[in-house]
């Protein structure tokens, strides 16, 4: 596989963040240890500008989002739309929040390409075959606290770098970046779900996504149910795999956040059922509401699953 440059790609764009903090509403530092911290809603006021820069470094700038305004039901939504010509590695080898960053009481889940690096989830490496070596590495955070130095460290280590090589970006779940990145996250979700079913992530060449924006929540808790229901009730996504028809019209009926019994209610009543612990609730929710697959081999496209204005429009309104 080539190298796809991601950490490079990805701190372009973090370094035009750290340029013009006024225009991005972020506020840059640089630790003790040397690790540049930007904050995208923490102290700092972020926004919809920080939140469309934060995606572009997630995806390390192989994909694509816009701002939108998406019909669901009666109602008008704020939304994004993404589209990527590299779905396996822009959205798993580098979207994913697949690293979880816990040193002391500091947590958050981090995402970026610094983890092609570190290759902490090597299962999934293995899967994709892509491994990258880099002299800078950036990470995005969500969370609500700032990393330390102690978790510079931590992340530089298992980063093979000095601390001084990171760039970190953290943003809150309940903050108007935070929200923008976790809605743009729409087609990393059907892909993890696919590799989470046996499907081979690699086979798809070509995804396109939307989902609503989540208004800010008043508290993180709240800003995880309403994120999580823009992507469940209200995101869609379509993907074009080199892959034939029965396996596609096999695979799609599986894909959608539907196929879950707990489906149906907002994530936060389904988080509260579950006693706040996210491995308690059932993995076949996490995707998006509706799915389409498309073969590259025969041109024919398989629908599943459904939208839930009701159930969306509680969520983020009600």
């Amino acid at each position: 596989m080539p190298d796809f440059r991601l950490n490079a790609r990805a701190l372009a764009i973090a370094d035009r963040l750290a340029d013009d903090p006024t225009r991005f509403g972020v506020e840059v530092h640089t630790l003790t240890n040397g690790a540049r911290v930007i904050d995208a809603g923490v102290n700092a006021p972020g926004g919809f500008a920080a939140g469309h820069a934060v995606v572009d470094v997630c995806m390390a700038a192989l994909g694509e989002m816009s701002f939108t305004t998406l019909m669901i039901g009666d109602h008008a939504y704020q939304g994004v739309q993404v589209l990527t010509d590299h779905p396996a590695i822009a959205c798993m080898a580098s979207q994913y929040a697949g690293w979880a960053v816990h040193v002391d009481e500091f947590f958050a889940m981090g995402s970026g390409p610094l983890r092609s690096v570190a290759l902490v989830e090597h299962e999934l490496f293995d899967k994709l075959a892509y491994a990258e070596q880099a002299d800078r590495g950036v990470m995005v955070l969500e969370g609500r606290a700032l990393p330390t130095d102690d978790v510079a460290a931590w992340v530089a280590e298992r980063a093979g770098m000095p601390p001084s090589a990171l760039t970190f970006i953290v943003a809150p779940t309940a903050s108007v970046a935070g929200g923008v990145q976790i809605s743009a996250r729409i087609l990393e979700t059907g892909l993890h779900k696919m590799d989470a079913l046996g499907f081979d992530v690699r086979l798809v060449t070509h995804a396109v996504g939307t989902a609503p924006i989540p208004p800010v929540a008043k508290n993180d808790l709240r800003a995880i149910g309403r994120t999580n229901d823009c992507m469940l009730y209200g995101g869609q996504a379509h993907y074009t795999a080199r892959a034939d028809d029965a396996t596609l019209e096999a695979l799609v009926p599986k894909i959608p956040a539907s196929t879950s019994g707990d489906y149906g209610t907002p994530f936060y009543e389904i988080f509260e059922r579950y006693d706040r612990d996210f491995y308690k609730i059932d993995k076949l929710l996490f995707s998006p509401g509706e799915v389409w697959l498309t073969s590259a081999i025969t041109g024919r496209t398989f629908h599943a699953g459904r939208l839930d204005a009701s159930v969306l429009r509680s969520s983020l309104f009600g």
